[in-house]
């Protein structure tokens, strides 16, 4: 089982790695003949960011097995920040593109509200039933009038991790259901949790990595964020948002936080020393922790749920219709998002199926993690993600998270400014790229 799961950390190192190109095909859009050594053949290309795993699992292997007539060629550009500004210039152009595309989560609001006319509707597809995905990721990718431009690949509901002997050594329970429980439904009570914390901490270990991750983690537990429903932006009046900042900054303030920066080397290195005690952990982190912390690390971190649900990552796939094979690149899309291939992926990668019929599957169900004192995984991520608040998304909504997280919370959490400090440099820095 142990093997099944190392998945999760390759998706996540592939994302943090220099920008190169990954050539696993030919890199042009929809082509094929003798050139390519399959003549009489379909050749469908799949563009990607990071690292999805279907060539790896085999995916496309068995899909030319069940299609002998066609052939699957991918293309891969490490990182989402290089890929995605690509991939928008290539639909406004209507040229370069692959017979299938990739969409960050945190990209398709855009996506779906600029370049839904370029975009295939994949809602009517064979093989593709509304039913079996979970109702909060088809809107993400459905328009105003109904159509779906985008199929959901993976989700990446939240938990927390934990490190049981530091939780022991504080005086705190170590049973996933209790630690659950000292924070049910409420994030102030993962504060609080974190002052019982405190008062009785291990030397030189912090409750959690950094007020940053928790200001991500609380925000992204709630339905309305950045964007109100007309789209219009009001991250600064919202009071979701700024119960979230205040919550985060008072991890910083009280001294809770191991004062890190998130997918950092030092917050790396933090995991293999035993740092903190807590980190935000949606599904894909899992893989992630393991690596980091090694060996030493195993049987010592657990899974607990998350006092409020909420998901952090995720993708789509869409079809260009400036494609030369359309329908069948809406097939492809269909059949790789279907949920018995979402639970095989899982199986094999690690990657959380936003197809909700796949998290009943024995795959799903039924999964464990052996590094993390054999958690149930699967019903831990499986609840979570079935009662995730249908977000709303917006088009910068990155620009946004990232400017709260890495120019506001993380002045109020490394350099002691005070909140309000933290919060006003942040505004600034998203308006001016808003242009608001």
């Amino acid at each position: 089982m142990r093997a099944l799961f190392r998945g999760f950390r390759r998706r996540v190192r592939a994302l943090l790695l220099a920008a190169v190109v990954v050539l696993v095909a030919v890199p042009a859009a929809g082509c094929g003949g003798d050139g390519d050594g399959v003549a009489g053949r379909t050749v469908l290309t799949v563009g990607l960011f990071g690292s999805f795993g279907y060539a790896e699992a085999g995916l496309y292997d068995e899909y030319s097995r069940l299609h002998p007539d066609v052939v699957v060629r991918q293309t891969s550009i490490q990182r989402n920040e290089n890929y995605y500004p690509q991939l928008l210039t290539h639909l406004v152009s209507d040229s370069g593109l692959a017979d299938v595309q990739a969409v960050e989560a945190i990209n398709i609001a855009e996506v779906t509200a600029t370049q839904a006319d370029r975009l295939v509707d994949l809602g009517g597809v064979e093989g593709v039933r509304r039913q079996d995905f979970l109702p909060w990721k088809w809107r993400q990718a459905t328009t105003r009038d109904g159509r779906t431009v985008g199929l959901g690949t993976d989700i990446g509901p939240q938990a927390v991790c934990y490190r049981k002997d530091l939780f022991a050594r504080a005086g705190l329970p170590t049973d996933r259901e209790a630690v659950g429980r000292l924070w049910a439904g409420d994030w102030r009570r993962y504060l609080e949790t974190g002052e019982r914390y405190r008062a009785k901490a291990p030397a030189g270990t912090a409750f959690t990595d950094s007020a940053s991750g928790v200001l991500s983690a609380i925000t992204g537990s709630s339905a309305r964020r950045y964007y109100d429903e007309d789209g219009t932006v009001v991250y600064r009046t919202n009071p979701a948002v700024r119960e979230a900042w205040d919550i985060a900054a008072a991890f910083a303030t009280e001294g809770l936080t191991a004062r890190l920066q998130q997918f950092t080397p030092s917050w790396d290195q933090a995991f293999a020393n035993g740092t903190f005690a807590t980190v935000s952990c949606p599904a894909w982190m899992l893989g992630y922790i393991e690596d980091k912390a090694g060996p030493a690390g195993e049987d010592l971190w657990d899974v607990a749920a998350a006092p409020k649900p909420g998901n952090w990552g995720g993708s789509f796939l869409v079809v260009p219709k400036s494609g030369r094979h359309r329908v069948a690149a809406a097939r492809l899309a269909a059949w790789l998002t279907a949920p018995a291939q979402q639970a095989r992926l899982f199986q094999r990668r690690g990657s959380f199926p936003s197809a909700s019929a796949a998290h009943t599957l024995p795959a799903v169900a039924g999964a464990r993690h052996p590094y993390f004192g054999d958690a149930p995984i699967g019903r831990i991520y499986t609840r979570a993600a079935r009662d995730v608040p249908v977000t709303i998304l917006g088009p910068k909504d990155l620009v946004i998270a990232q400017n709260l997280a890495d120019v506001g919370m993380l002045r109020v959490d490394q350099k002691g400014r005070r909140p309000k400090d933290g919060w006003d440099a942040a505004v600034r820095t998203i308006d001016n790229a808003l242009d608001l």
